[in-house]
């Protein structure tokens, strides 16, 4: 097995400089750092990855904890964490928590079982606990959910101005009996969303009926149970808000199961992109985060993090964007 030493002699260089190299300082001559990296290339080293860890008393590894990994929404923030990650040396291993507190916890448990470098999660609600990882000194990012009373690096987006645009944008276009289809009371990202949809409907003066409000899981059943419930509960409404991708994907077989046209009988607009959003009939109206954006800044920070652990948190809030197609298209 090739050494480090082998390397060096190959280079012409010492041992201390092509651990430099191969560490990614930047402090090398960058004549020397060539010529380690020719060497690198003719004779096929590859580090002796376990020995490196060892060392370093930590893996090489990041744990990302996703709550959904079936959902859309999760493909691209992860490759963003991905492509950051491997600039920086790193290997990914997505972990999914369902949504289920106990299955977090038990993840949690891995990363530090396994001295994993780093942890970026999407919590699965605002209980999550991740007072181990930090007594541990495991570096944290939290991503689209941010925790409360908790001093760690976030990434979120501005889930309040993103419901109160695609709120006001079913207004502006003529609605006005707007429902709104949100998450579960016990998560920050569905309670802003709901405040965004009152702020929205607040500031246009039209008033803010609770039996227009459902709160459901973020699954595609929920929206599709949810929107039963106000069809069958005969609320009047024209137009409806969902608070994330999957519920808007259940909404919207509800009504096409019901008969009910969109948009001409009732609006429709949704929180999150979705891939087909443009080729469905109608094309659904959505409020998109930039999902790969909040996973490389989620793993820059963590990058940051674990080389200077004793900088102060930071909190990135980026925005959405409104896109307006045929599920919304203004009432006569």
């Amino acid at each position: 097995m090739l050494k480090i030493q082998d390397v060096a002699r190959h280079a012409g260089v010492s041992a201390a400089t092509v651990s430099r190299v191969l560490n990614g300082r930047a402090t090398v001559n960058p004549e020397l750092a060539a010529r380690v990296q020719e060497a690198v290339a003719e004779l096929g080293y590859r580090p002796n990855g376990v020995a490196r860890n060892l060392r370093r008393r930590q893996t090489t590894l990041w744990a990302v904890l996703i709550s959904d990994i079936g959902n859309p929404f999760f493909t691209s923030l992860v490759r963003g964490v991905e492509d950051v990650g491997r600039q920086h040396g790193y290997s990914v291993v997505l972990c999914n928590t369902d949504e289920n507190p106990a299955r977090e916890a038990e993840y949690i448990a891995v990363a530090l079982s396994d001295n994993m470098a780093g942890v970026i999660i999407s919590p699965a609600d605002d209980t999550t606990d991740i007072s181990a990882l930090v007594a541990a000194g495991t570096a944290v990012c939290t991503i689209d959910r941010e925790l409360p009373e908790t001093d760690v690096d976030a990434v979120l987006v501005d889930n309040e101005k993103g419901a109160e645009q695609a709120t006001a944008h079913l207004v502006e276009s003529g609605y006005r009996r707007v429902a709104c289809i949100t998450g579960p009371r016990r998560m920050s990202t569905a309670m802003r969303r709901l405040r965004g949809y009152q702020r929205a409907l607040r500031l246009a003066g039209l008033p803010q009926d609770k039996a227009l409000v459902r709160h459901a899981d973020f699954r595609e059943e929920g929206g599709y149970t949810a929107m039963a419930a106000l069809l069958d509960e005969g609320v009047q409404l024209d137009a409806v808000f969902a608070a994330n991708n999957l519920m808007t994907v259940g909404a919207m077989e509800c009504l096409a199961e019901r008969g009910v046209a969109v948009p001409a009988q009732i609006g429709v607009i949704g929180f999150d992109e979705i891939p087909w959003a443009r080729l469905s009939r109608p094309s659904l109206s959505t409020v998109s985060q930039p999902t790969y954006e909040l996973g490389r800044a989620a793993a820059q920070l963590l990058a940051d993090r674990i080389d200077t652990p004793s900088r102060p948190p930071t909190r990135i809030v980026l925005q959405t964007e409104l896109h307006a197609r045929a599920s919304s298209h203004p009432r006569p």
